[in-house]
């Protein structure tokens, strides 16, 4: 279809006079896949519609947050109501030990927990309480994930199964990227090589269960149960970055999905409903050493704030319906194969990994294990496909490094859009 666009274009043009690249997060700019970003005006259920107008079956879902869809009304309605009663107070509240009882019913892991406004807060704060809890600098990161841009986790792995970490980004100092050491995602053996030789010296190993920020990219069998084993042997922690997977590839996240107990989790995206919130938690006997308990020192005035935590509780409330999870399993399944089918009439290569409510499709015959893989694929075929599925009416992740969610809102007429609009888009 022709979509006009011009009212985003102007809009553009404007922003771009007083945000960097007329943005405020990169990804937005659309600059990995060309053209110019629709300017959302409004959504509801699995649909957007931009400010000219034009609608979309939207697979970016507020980067994860809308497993409920956009709008539920049971959600707005919390966030309405604790409005009404003020926005922020910067005191303790009843609603913060609410959702903390609901969040620990979801995840047993998180014994004691801290409410915060973001994930970057939620890891940089957890690594601070490995470095004090365990008395060691080094961390261990992996190529390829993201856990926020505070400084020490802006790096990438250079050659070799190990390196120093490089700063990643601009205005980071060495001195901060030292300290993180990057391996290659689904290497285990490489994990046994390092803690073999400088075990002592490791805080913890952060990961992404699921990596979602190069791409879905599943754990290979025994990854997790090695980092588990490794950590415990060396008295490091192992922290699970679950920001995005936790709430949406199983009830209880990753670590349900895969049987893995880790020492300390980070949780975002659905556990605000759409609002700013994020939570890192663990065994109570490490998070006591956060102040006031301890001399491990964190702080937020919005930490917990009133609104944020109605929409988080008004979500988790809402998760535990009858059949979300299977239904939600069976149309990602469904949408993935439909998908596949579509590319393999149009003589299209594509590897298209999946599990609970997110996937990515890949340009490549290949799978992908990890970063490498995925930087192997064709992220400017992936460009013109995005550009020609945005045309069908089909909002995907801007960016083949990305992972698309599906929301609990994506039924039988979301799929038959999105697979028409794909066939189109193969064949072009």
């Amino acid at each position: 279809m022709s979509r006009d666009t011009t009212r985003s274009r102007a809009l553009l043009k404007k922003a771009e006079g007083l945000m960097p690249g007329g943005v405020n997060s990169p990804v937005r700019a659309f600059r990995a896949v060309g053209g110019d970003p629709p300017f959302i005006a409004r959504a509801a259920g699995a649909t957007l519609f931009d400010e000219d107008g034009n609608e979309y079956v939207d697979y970016v879902g507020t980067w994860g947050p809308a497993l409920l869809g956009h709008a539920h009304p049971e959600v707005v309605a919390a966030v309405q109501a604790a409005a009404a009663r003020g926005l922020s107070f910067g005191a303790p509240t009843a609603a913060e030990i609410e959702l903390a009882l609901a969040i620990r019913g979801f995840f047993p892991s998180i014994e004691m927990m801290r409410l915060v406004s973001s994930g970057t807060e939620a890891t940089m704060s957890a690594l601070r309480l490995a470095r004090g809890a365990t008395g060691r600098d080094d961390v261990v990161k992996f190529e390829g994930c993201y856990h926020g841009h505070s400084d020490g986790l802006l790096v990438k792995a250079g050659s070799g199964l190990a390196t120093f970490g490089e700063p990643d980004s601009a205005g980071v100092p060495a001195d901060f990227a030292r300290h993180t050491i990057t391996l290659p995602y689904n290497d285990a053996q490489a994990v046994r090589d390092l803690f073999a030789a400088r075990g002592a010296q490791i805080a913890a190993v952060i990961v992404e269960p699921v990596a979602g920020n190069m791409g879905t990219v599943l754990p290979a069998p025994g990854f997790l149960e090695t980092l588990r084993e490794v950590t415990q042997a060396h008295g490091a922690l192992l922290i699970l970055d679950e920001v995005m997977t936790g709430f949406r590839v199983a009830r209880g996240g990753a670590q349900q999905l895969y049987g893995i107990t880790p020492d300390l989790t980070c949780l975002g995206k659905v556990v605000g409903g759409g609002m700013p919130l994020a939570v890192y938690g663990g065994r109570a006997e490490i998070m006591k050493r956060i102040a006031p308990l301890g001399p491990v020192y964190q702080a937020g005035t919005l930490s917990g704030n009133p609104v944020a935590t109605a929409a988080g509780l008004a979500t988790l409330r809402l998760l535990d319906a009858p059949g979300l999870y299977s239904t939600l399993d069976a149309t990602v399944a469904e949408l993935c194969a439909g998908l596949q089918a579509a590319a393999d009439e149009a003589g299209v290569k594509v590897t298209i990994p999946r599990v609970g409510g997110m996937f990515t499709v890949f340009f490549g015959e290949a799978p992908v294990r990890d970063f490498a893989d995925a930087q192997r694929c064709d992220h400017a075929r992936f460009g013109r496909f995005h550009r020609a599925m945005l045309d069908g009416g089909v909002y995907l992740p801007p960016s083949g490094y990305e992972a698309c969610f599906v929301s609990a809102k994506h039924g039988r007429d979301e799929i038959e859009r999105t697979l028409a609009a794909a066939r189109v888009a193969f064949r072009a």
